[in-house]
């Protein structure tokens, strides 16, 4: 089983083209404050040029009731992410829900699970994504879940196929490590990312 992967934080045409040439499962388009924010109107246009395989996924932080039926209505995404309380009214096979690194994180995690049908949970270090800072795969090692973890927060080319081998997630999520300043996607980090988290499969043996 391929390991999925989830490059976030596409803006333009031109990010998407890359980030569907080097391999990726799913893009993000960001709807919440942050220097790779889009419009509803731009992120639902990126979703309809993506091919099949690849997954739009909605990316929020605390999204209110209008601003997810304005998204269900323009956007159209096959999957919403953020914190399980604030996605509210969405069938479970469209929920990515968010849990951030701290305390109780093994249980946090499976609670989170229980709500989607796909049993994906994206474990970041931070609510909000995109700030680089990395969770501590120390403790992530160490929780026991069946949950399918996407790891997120500080990965870049040069540290997510350690992370993966330590780790063995589902799948991997990330935004400022594919990028040349913020906001601002590179094609040729987009590439190096997907190889690099892919070639760790057989160290890892493998997503959970």
């Amino acid at each position: 089983m391929s390991l999925f992967v989830k490059l976030c934080g596409i803006k333009t045409e031109s990010d998407l083209e890359a980030a569907v040439d080097a391999g990726a499962d799913a893009v993000g388009f960001v709807l919440t404050p942050s220097p790779r924010q889009i419009s509803l109107s731009q992120a639902g246009h990126l979703n309809r040029l993506l091919p099949d395989h690849v997954l739009g996924v909605a990316v929020f932080h605390e999204p209110s009731p209008e601003l997810l039926r304005r998204t269900v209505e323009a956007v159209r995404p096959a999957l919403f992410q953020s914190e399980t309380a604030t996605l509210v009214g969405l069938t479970s096979d469209r929920i990515l829900p968010v849990v951030t690194d701290g305390d109780d994180l093994g249980r946090r995690i499976d609670d989170a699970a229980a709500v989607t049908s796909r049993e994906w949970v994206l474990v970041d270090s931070s609510a909000r994504g995109g700030t680089g800072r990395p969770v501590s795969w120390a403790r992530l090692a160490q929780v026991g879940t069946s949950a399918k973890m996407i790891l997120a927060g500080g990965l870049d080319q040069e540290n997510v196929a350690e992370v993966v081998s330590r780790v063995r997630p589902f799948g991997v999520d990330v935004s400022s490590g594919i990028e040349r300043s913020p906001g601002v996607k590179d094609p040729e980090r987009m590439r190096s990312f997907v190889a690099a988290a892919r070639a760790s499969l057989p160290l890892a043996g493998g997503p959970k």
